[in-house]
Order: C-alpha cells, then sequence, then structure tokens
C-alpha cells in the first residue's frame, strides 16, 4: 500500500539508505536509479508496516488472490518488534483481521443475520400488507358521453402560464351540448400526474340529476337550485406531490382561471344565464388529491380574489402534512398554507377571518387508498367542525365502501352524493350562488354523515306538524309505556293501522333515547302503501277547526265518534340508512334495500306524547318494524381496559338475553392507526322463521368521521384511521379521541345471549406499517451508511488501511448500532411521554425534555420528530426499522458489487483484445492507476455543469451525473485492483465504493424534483425553476468525484481531524434518524457539507495553490506523497 509517509518514516528511510551503502558508491549512481532504489525500498517498507498492523489474511475469493507464479515479498523484519501495548490500542482490528475483510464479497455471521431478519421482516410487513386486513372493493363504474370545449383565448393576457396549463368546460352528448354558461361554475382540479377528464363522472352526474330531476322540482327550484357549469383545469399531469414550486404555480394559474370564469358570466355573448339572477362572484372548487392542496394554497396566493371561493370539496387529499418531504418548497408551501389556515380559525371575530365564509369537506378513500394515507385527509388540526370535516367513503350513506386513489374519481357511489349535495347547497339567487355557511355545513353533514353521530343535528324539533292523525280508540292499540314495539309481516291486517307507544315523561331517572329500526323506506308527506314514523301532540278540538293546515289527513277512525286528533311531524327526514344484514348478507354494499332507522333522544322529544307507527301497507309481506325506548345506561358499555391489556389479553363482552336494539361498546385505548383487531361475534340463536335479521356491526371513530359497517357479521377486520404517526394535533376547541366505538344491532326478539371477543391481529398491524412508514427508507439508510462510513474512516487514519464496506459493517452491527438505536428507542419513549396531552399548559415530559417556556399553546410540529409516534407502546418501532434498513444497506452493497463487476467485465475483454494476450505479471505492476485527463479539461467540465445548475438544470440532474462519474470510477478501481492487485488500489476501491453506496442513498431524494423537470422539457415548458440551482448545494459533490476520477485516495488526517469526521458523521447518522422523515431534502445537504469536508482532506494532502489544485486534478502527488503503481 502507497500512502503518504510520517517524518518518522521519512527520517528512518534515510538513516537506513546511508548505513546500507557506501559513500563512493552513490556518486556513480546514476538519477534515475537512486529514485528506483528509494521507491523500491519505500515499497518494502510500507509492506513491513502494513504487514505489522494489519497482517492481512490471504484473500478467499479467485478475483482476490495473487497470481499463482508470483511469490509473495518476504520482507527482511529488522529493528525490534512492535510493542504488547501498541497492538491492544486498536481491539477492533482484531475482530477486523478475522472477518478477511480484504475480500468485499465476505459477509459475516452477523451480518449475515442482519440480512436475513431484514428480509423475513420485510416479507412478513408487505405479505401482512397485501393479505391481511383487507377491504372490499364495492365501486362501480360511471360511463358519460362527455364532450369539452377548450378556452383558446385564455392566454397569456391572462395568465402566465397559458402555454403550460388549459381550462376546459365539459358538456354531455344528448343532454347540453352548448359551449356558453349559463348556471353555476363549478371547478375542478386534478391532482398529481392527473387529468383534466377525471371530471367526467362527477360533471356527468350533475348534469343528468339536473335534467332528470331538478329540473322538474319545482321546490328544489324555487330553493335556488339550478344548472351547474362544470370546468376542468388540463396541468399536463404535473408532478405535485414532488415538487412546492409546481403547487403554487398551479394556484397562480387556478386563481386566473377562476377570474376568467367569473368574467364569462358578464359578456352576454358568453352567457345565458338569466339576466333577472345576480351574476356569480364565487366559484365551488373540488379538488382530487394534490388538487385539494391546490385549492387551498390558492387562498393565500397575491393574485387570490377575496370571496371568490367559498366552497371546497377534496377527495383524497392529504391535507395535515406533505404525502413526502423530498422538496424544501413543498415542505415550506405546506406549512405556510396550514399555519395560514390555523391562524384564521383561531382569530376571536368572525370580521378577522378571511375564512370565516368558507367550508371544507374532506372526503377519504380509507384502507384501499395505497396512494396517499388516509390519515392525512383529516382536517381536525386545521379547520373546526363548525366549518369543514373529514369523512371516509365507508361512512357515506348507500356507499359504505373504501375506495382506491383513482376510484374516487368514478366510483358511482360516490360521485351520486357529491352531486347531489351541490345542488342542494346551492342559492342562485346569492351572488355567492351557494347557501350561507351554516346551511351548506347542513347539508354536507346530511349527505356525507351517517346520521348517528353525536352531533348529527335533527331535524324534527325545527318542523311544523304536517300531518293529521285522527284514531278511534277501540281499534289501535297503544302499546304500554317501556314495552317493545315489535311488527311482523306489515299489511296483514289490509288496511291501515296504527300502533302508538307512548313518549316517557321528562325527567325520570335513567336517561332514554327511542330506537326504531325497519326493512322499509320511510317516506314523507306522500300517499302509498308504506311505513309512517309519527310524533306526534293532541291536537284540541275547537269549533271551526280545519284539517287544511295540514298536508297529510290520516283518519282511522271511520268516522266513529270519541275519536282522538294528533298533530303529527313526520320523521322521515331524519331517517338513516343501514345496510341490510340478512343470512344471505355478505357485504354493506350488496344491492338489498337498506334498512331505515331512527334514534332520537329523549329531549329531542319533550313537546311530543306520543310515538305512532303507521302501516299502510294494503298486502301482507315479510317487513317489520321495531320500535323501543331503552336506557342509556344498558345500551352503553365502556371497556376500559388499557392498551397493554388489550394487547395482551383481547377483551371478551356478553350481550345479554335481554337487550335493547342497540348496544355500543366504547374502548377509549383504541385509537391508533397503527393497530388491527380480529373481533368474533357468538351465534345469534333465534330460529329462522323468528329471525327479522342478523347482527349488524358499525365500527365508529368521532374524529375523523369514520364507519365501518359488517353486515351478518360473525368475525370482523377491525382497523382504524385514528391516531396516526406524524399527525398533528387537532385544534385547541376540539376534544380529544374517544378512542373506536362498536355498535350492534342484534334482533331483540331472539332470546338469547352473545358473546364478543376482540383480539390483536398482529399480522394485520404489521401490514399496517407500510403506508405511515414508507417514507422511513428514505431516511434511516443515511444513518446506517453514515456510521458505517465513519467506521471505516476511524479505521483508516489509525492503521492507514481503508477497509471494506462489509468490514465496517459487522463493527458497526457489534457495538454502535445497537447503542444507537438503543439511544433512539428511550429517545422515542421520551417524546411521546412528552407530547401526552396534560391538564396544565405546558408538560415537561419525561426527563423535562418537554417543557418550554416559547412553545405556544399548541405545538403542531411536535410529532414530526423520529417515527413521530404518539404512544409508547410502539417503542420497538426503533430496532424493527433499524434491523429492516441495515439488512437493506446490505443488499443494495451487494447489488453495486455486482453491477460494478458486470460493468468491469468489457473493461477486462477489451484490454486481454487489444494486447492479444494476457499482460504479464511485470507489465501489470507498472501500468499507471488511471488514465486522468487534463486537469484544465476536468476544471472545464465542471465549470460548465456548475454553469448549466446556476441558469438551466436543476441540481439534482447535475447529482445524477456525478453518480454515473463515480459508478464509473467504482468500475475502473475495481478493473485495476484485479489488474494490479496492491494494498493501495484495494483501499482507493473500498474508499470510492463507499462513497458510491453513500450517493446512492441520497439518490432517492433528488430523484422526484429531477422527474418534475423532465416532465416540463416534455410539455415544452423550458421556464428554469426558481429554486434548486444553487451551486453550492452540488459542488462538493462535483469536485469529490472529479477528484477520485484521477484515482487520488484521501490522504490519513491528524486525530483532531479524525474527530472533525466523526462527528459530521454521527451528526449525519443521528439527524436522519430524528428529522430525516419530516425533513428529508435537508439530507442532501448534509451529505453535501460531508463531501465538501472530503475534498478539504483531499487538498489537505499537498499545499494549496493553483499549481497544486491542478497536481491534484490531474492525479499527481506533490512533495512526499507518491503516486500510487
Amino acid at each position: 500500500m502507497r500512502r503518504k509517509l510520517s517524518s518518522t518514516d521519512e527520517d528512518n528511510e534515510g538513516s537506513i539508505a546511508d548505513l546500507s551503502q557506501p559513500s563512493h558508491d552513490s556518486n556513480q549512481r546514476t538519477f534515475s536509479t537512486a529514485k528506483y532504489d528509494r521507491a523500491r525500498h519505500s515499497d518494502t517498507l510500507d509492506r513491513r508496516k502494513i504487514e505489522k498492523t494489519l497482517a492481512s489474511d490471504q484473500l478467499t475469493s479467485d478475483a482476490w488472490m495473487p497470481p499463482a507464479n508470483v511469490q509473495p515479498t518476504q520482507p527482511k523484519r529488522s529493528g525490534p518488534m512492535p510493542a504488547p501495548q501498541a497492538q491492544e490500542k486498536m481491539p477492533e482490528l482484531r475482530v477486523w483481521r478475522r472477518s478477511r475483510t480484504n475480500n468485499p464479497w465476505f459477509c459475516s455471521f452477523v451480518a449475515f443475520t442482519a440480512t436475513i431478519s431484514s428480509i423475513l421482516l420485510l416479507l412478513f410487513v408487505l405479505r401482512s400488507f397485501m393479505t391481511r386486513q383487507l377491504d372490499s372493493k364495492g365501486c362501480d363504474m360511471y360511463y358519460t358521453r362527455s364532450t369539452f370545449f377548450n378556452f383558446a383565448d385564455f392566454d397569456t393576457e391572462h395568465t402566465r402560464f397559458a402555454t403550460k396549463y388549459s381550462l376546459h368546460l365539459y358538456r354531455e352528448i344528448g343532454f347540453d351540448e352548448d359551449p356558453k354558461v349559463k348556471g353555476v361554475p363549478v371547478l375542478f382540479i386534478p391532482g398529481n400526474a392527473g387529468s383534466y377528464k377525471q371530471a367526467r363522472s362527477l360533471a356527468s352526474e350533475t348534469v343528468q340529476y339536473y335534467y332528470n330531476t331538478v329540473q322538474q322540482d319545482k321546490e328544489a327550484l324555487k330553493a335556488g337550485a339550478t344548472s351547474i357549469d362544470f370546468f376542468s383545469v388540463d396541468f399536463n399531469e404535473d408532478f405535485t406531490a414532488f415538487h412546492g414550486q409546481t403547487l403554487l404555480d398551479q394556484a397562480e394559474y387556478l386563481n386566473d382561471a377562476v377570474a376568467y370564469i367569473l368574467s364569462l358570466y358578464h359578456d352576454p355573448r358568453r352567457s345565458q344565464r338569466d339576466p333577472a339572477l345576480p351574476d356569480p362572484s364565487a366559484v365551488i372548487l373540488i379538488g382530487h388529491s394534490m388538487g385539494g392542496i391546490a385549492a387551498r394554497t390558492m387562498l393565500i396566493m397575491p393574485n387570490y380574489q377575496s370571496n371568490s371561493i367559498n366552497t371546497i370539496i377534496t377527495i383524497s387529499a392529504p391535507h395535515a402534512r406533505s404525502p413526502v418531504s423530498v422538496d424544501a418548497d413543498l415542505v415550506r408551501t405546506y406549512q405556510r398554507v396550514n399555519d395560514y389556515w390555523r391562524e384564521a380559525y383561531s382569530q376571536k371575530w368572525a370580521s378577522d377571518n378571511p375564512l370565516w365564509h368558507v367550508t371544507l369537506v374532506s372526503v377519504a378513500g380509507g384502507s384501499l387508498d395505497t396512494v396517499v394515507p388516509s390519515d392525512y385527509a383529516a382536517l381536525t388540526s386545521l379547520v373546526p367542525s363548525t366549518h369543514g370535516f373529514t369523512v371516509f367513503t365507508s361512512s357515506i350513506p348507500g356507499m359504505w365502501t373504501g375506495a382506491d386513489h383513482i376510484q374516487t374519481t368514478w366510483c358511482v357511489q360516490l360521485v351520486r352524493p357529491i352531486a347531489r349535495s351541490i345542488f342542494d347547497a346551492l342559492d342562485v339567487h346569492r351572488p355567492s350562488q351557494t347557501k350561507p355557511r351554516a346551511e351548506r355545513m347542513r347539508v354536507f353533514k346530511r349527505w356525507y354523515l351517517t346520521g348517528i353521530e353525536e352531533t348529527a343535528e335533527r331535524t324534527l324539533p325545527y318542523k311544523e306538524p304536517t300531518t293529521l292523525l285522527t284514531l278511534e280508540d277501540q281499534s289501535n292499540s297503544v302499546n304500554p309505556v317501556g314495552k317493545r314495539l315489535v311488527l311482523r309481516h306489515l299489511g296483514r291486517s289490509g288496511k291501515p293501522r296504527a300502533h302508538v307507544l307512548p313518549i316517557p315523561p321528562q325527567g325520570i331517572p335513567g336517561q332514554k333515547k327511542f330506537t326504531f329500526l325497519s326493512n322499509l323506506p320511510l317516506e314523507e308527506n306522500t300517499d302509498g302503501d308504506h311505513l309512517d314514523v309519527l310524533f306526534c301532540s293532541v291536537l284540541p278540538l275547537q269549533p271551526g277547526h280545519s284539517a287544511a293546515v295540514f298536508s297529510l289527513d290520516i283518519d282511522l277512525s271511520d268516522g266513529r265518534p270519541g275519536s282522538t286528533r294528533l298533530a303529527c311531524k313526520n320523521a322521515a327526514s331524519d331517517r338513516i340508512l343501514l345496510p341490510a344484514s340478512y343470512r344471505a348478507s355478505v357485504q354493506p354494499f350488496d344491492k338489498a334495500p337498506p334498512f331505515s332507522y331512527l334514534q332520537y333522544e329523549l329531549e329531542d322529544l319533550g313537546e311530543h306524547q306520543f310515538v305512532a307507527i303507521v302501516d299502510r301497507a294494503s298486502e301482507s309481506s315479510h317487513a317489520w318494524a321495531i320500535a323501543e325506548f331503552s336506557d342509556n345506561s344498558q345500551s352503553l358499555v365502556q371497556v376500559n381496559a388499557g392498551l397493554q391489556r388489550l394487547l395482551m389479553f383481547g377483551t371478551k363482552v356478553r350481550l345479554p338475553a335481554q337487550r335493547p336494539l342497540v348496544m355500543t361498546f366504547e374502548i377509549p385505548a383504541l385509537h391508533s392507526s397503527l393497530l388491527a383487531f380480529s373481533l368474533r361475534l357468538g351465534n345469534q340463536i333465534c330460529g329462522d322463521d323468528a329471525e327479522l335479521f342478523t347482527p349488524l356491526l358499525r365500527q365508529h371513530l368521532s374524529e375523523p368521521h369514520e364507519s365501518r359497517f359488517f353486515v351478518n357479521v360473525k368475525e370482523a377486520n377491525v382497523s382504524l384511521h385514528g391516531i396516526a404517526p406524524f399527525m398533528p394535533p387537532p385544534l385547541r376547541s376540539q376534544a380529544e379521541s374517544n378512542g373506536v366505538s362498536l355498535q350492534f344491532w342484534t334482533d331483540p326478539t331472539c332470546d338469547s345471549s352473545i358473546d364478543v371477543s376482540l383480539e390483536v391481529d398482529i399480522g394485520g398491524s404489521m401490514g399496517k406499517l407500510v403506508m405511515r412508514y414508507r417514507t422511513v427508507f428514505a431516511a434511516f439508510p443515511l444513518l446506517i451508511i453514515a456510521l458505517v462510513l465513519r467506521k471505516q474512516f476511524q479505521l483508516y487514519d489509525q492503521s492507514g488501511a481503508f477497509v471494506t464496506f462489509m468490514a465496517a459493517m459487522d463493527l458497526c452491527l457489534r457495538t454502535s448500532l445497537p447503542l444507537l438505536f438503543l439511544a433512539l428507542t428511550f429517545l422515542a419513549m421520551s417524546l411521546t411521554v412528552s407530547s401526552t396531552p396534560a391538564s396544565t399548559a405546558a408538560s415537561t415530559g419525561w426527563l423535562g425534555w418537554g417543557s418550554n417556556s416559547t412553545e405556544s399553546a399548541i405545538d403542531y410540529t411536535k410529532n414530526d420528530l423520529l417515527l413521530g409516534s404518539q404512544d409508547s407502546i410502539f417503542w420497538f418501532l426503533v430496532p424493527l426499522c433499524g434491523v429492516i434498513t441495515a439488512g437493506l444497506c446490505i443488499i443494495i452493497n451487494y447489488i453495486a458489487l455486482t453491477v460494478i463487476s458486470l460493468l468491469q467485465i468489457p473493461l477486462r475483454l477489451r484490454l486481454f483484445t487489444s494486447t492479444g494476450s494476457k499482460i504479464d505479471n511485470a507489465k501489470r505492476g507498472s501500468m499507471p492507476a488511471f488514465a486522468a485527463t487534463s486537469p484544465k479539461r476536468r476544471i472545464i467540465t465542471a465549470s460548465v455543469l456548475l454553469l448549466l445548475v446556476s441558469t438551466v438544470i436543476p441540481y439534482q440532474f447535475a447529482y445524477l451525473v456525478a453518480c454515473i462519474v463515480q459508478l464509473a470510477t467504482c468500475v475502473r478501481a475495481l478493473h485495476h485492483v484485479r489488474e494490479n492487485r496492491s494494498e493501495a488500489n484495494l483501499n482507493f476501491y473500498n474508499y470510492a465504493h463507499s462513497i458510491l453506496i453513500l450517493m446512492l442513498c441520497v439518490l432517492p431524494i433528488n430523484i422526484p424534483v429531477l422527474v418534475v423537470w423532465i416532465h416540463n422539457l416534455a410539455v415544452h415548458w423550458l421556464t428554469p425553476f426558481s429554486s434548486h440551482h444553487n451551486v453550492l448545494s452540488i459542488m462538493p459533490f462535483i469536485l469529490l468525484v472529479e477528484t477520485l476520477t484521477c484515482g487520488k485516495m484521501i490522504p490519513q488526517v491528524s486525530p483532531r481531524l479524525t474527530y472533525v469526521s466523526n462527528i459530521l458523521f454521527f451528526f449525519l447518522a443521528v439527524y436522519a434518524a430524528v428529522y430525516g422523515i419530516t425533513y428529508a431534502y435537508l439530507l442532501h445537504h448534509l451529505v453535501n457539507i460531508i463531501a465538501a469536508w472530503l475534498v478539504v482532506l483531499h487538498f489537505s494532502g499537498s499545499d494549496f495553490s493553483l499549481s497544486g489544485l491542478g497536481r491534484i486534478l490531474d492525479g499527481e502527488d506533490d512533495g512526499d506523497v507518491k503516486k500510487r503503481p
């Protein structure tokens, strides 16, 4: 091995030369002979020193064995043997010697075990993700006959992005093919790599629903409903999820588009709108995926027109945090937008809130969405419940199924409620074209929520009596107080019949509620064979009182005297749809007619005395109905078991034989989105003839609004989107989560108990890690690589041997990595304790780390650290991710070795064919290390690349070029190792190979922005990025790679400089673990700093000057540093 000799070595070399040669012989020798002897003697000293300190084992691989016909030189031992104390200075080297580290392919038992464990764990997690706790797909495809009109006059006079983006108007063939605007403007915004044609399903539904239903509904037209002009934006499938500047560009263009759309209604040539109506002043926005984020970003842009947006509906949009954090502009834009919305809604007075009139609804697809974690769609940290909410598609009445990321744009069960909710929110008589904010929120909650939520509003208390019910006491039954009403075979009497339940008086012990369930629909104020549920009060008989004030008169007295007249309100408007549950039911989204369910608290019925169930069916059927008043204490059971107990033993409860129609089990400890459970329900012993319906289960989470239904339930997979990693805490005004609730509807006529058991599903829980921790693999590998490089440089500066990547990995797996992961585990536990809500304003947390006198009331970034877990029960995630990433780093190393070896084969073939025979050992030993180009050419190449970075190309492109050049350097280094098997060549190859591994781990952070740039070139958008042109972000990499292209080995440095290297690598490792997932873009800059430090170390081997710079770039050493053979 050739390296720079110390001053002691030079002095020893000079003294040995003086003693071994007479003085008169030195006068007769030529300069070249003396130079050759000096080099040969130095080589002997180098080999002797290496053998004393390293005692390298003979290589086991044929590729690394010396030729058979070459006998290794046995240096003559001179001088005293090294002291035992010197041999004990580096105990790690004794382990290193035994691991045959000269062979880069060698894998120790520890590394092999870590790799196998990593592969098995990763396969187990992926298999669980793909096979366990899977939701069924129930979406139906929507088909359209669409056409789009492009607004060519929306050009550069209106927006600077006219050459890149475009605006379109949707029209349905066969309904409306006129390009003139005539209704309320709605703008669809596609998401990441989305198409403007994704608006077809939703736009087609609005057109067909208007012409088939709304246009014939005079009441709806009178209330302000009208047609909808559906616009869509073509972003040329931009990658907004990867690039913050692209997101800002889209938001600016959308504001220009909104201004242009509103101007169309002022132009008589472009509009057919009724001139008596006010011109629109606002546009309804519907955003899919990142389109929803672009919609919210519009309100912070300088070109935003005040009050031009008041209604935003987003679908599968990651509101809470960025799906990836590889771009600094994207992370800052997210922070800026979210801070603006939080600050707006924290104002005390409505006049100070610029978003007071804005309503925001976020629709999430659930577990089927494998593109964006549905946890990120939550609005609990951004918007109060008075202005918006988050709902999962499995909660939407009539849908009851999850949807993947693309299905949400064409799912029939989803586009219908969205279209109908928009029509119900319209008021064409107002300039904003929508109802006031409070009314819009009621409309959206009625269409998107189940209606069983505690915050759900009932319309019954606000209605006026519309039905006059006349009863004759002898012909209509009055149920005793407290007795359940069960009706089978409705219509069996052949004539209308009323069943009356007295409402219990207020203030009786035990809070009561009214529940009703039937398999028949409930209709309001219509004639026909159906079921009515009426809440009635006695109407006093007064002379001259007419029934004309009631829209419906139901007379069941047959004209007999002594009848009772009741003024009733119909409860059909409060009807809650539940999926039908029978023996043949399989999925909640089956095509069977849904159940009708009603639920009222007793205080909601204070002005009524009776509940009348009116059976108006004229023929007997299998229809049934159940109604009862039950105590909340009997129907609500709270499971107080802690999370640790649930994980270890699960829980078992029993539904008693004498039970209410509905029973709810609340489990406060079960709130984590990382856990999955298996629920089993015992058989309901009732008999097929006597059983009205099979058990129905609703899994419910209050914030966000997530409900999952299970029909004919015997077994169910319980998983939720509750408290998730990295999620910011909720707003101050919103309550903490109460955990999951399990709500059972069982047939109360079956006099049998039912056992319910809940156990953790370990496999299903492991599968939940995939969506929440995918970005770990962009940060944690740098933790491993940084420690490995730290160990390599540490050993190199101590011994002069740059060990292989696997040798350093083996040492790290034995010492530093376990210690670091142990420390990170304790850090994760302390962070979970400090992030737990406390009764006081500030929580000190474990070891006092949670306290901060300058911290605001709510720290929305407190869950950004490490793995973002908010529960100490998940302490094992840190070592689990560490083991997996360690194995992945080893796999990446062997993949790189394989690629380098394969690319090196053409070099060997070319060398063999060019000479016609194999090169003998003498010629091989005299070959130059690298055929380096001139320093002027390399300086010019680097300068041109840096100039392009500062003007045209992003530095990510230059980084990709640097990775390719570094790969070529490793190929050449391996070629020279196999052709000239010296320790110096092996050291340089190990060094270049480790730098390549480091650069490859940073490459995934730079690829997304590079993809955005290439996409812009593909769509002929040549405007450079406003960011990513900082030459300092890439210059150290270029200098380091250019230095390595000439075969320049980094010199050994003093202990002080070694400490600097250790600190830099250790800081990179810690940062990658603690902040790397949330701020991944900074990892590139940290590695860039390390590259700059390595360049400084390269320059430290010679005097810094322009001539020295040229020699270094040319692969030459000056002074005492010898050129590698």
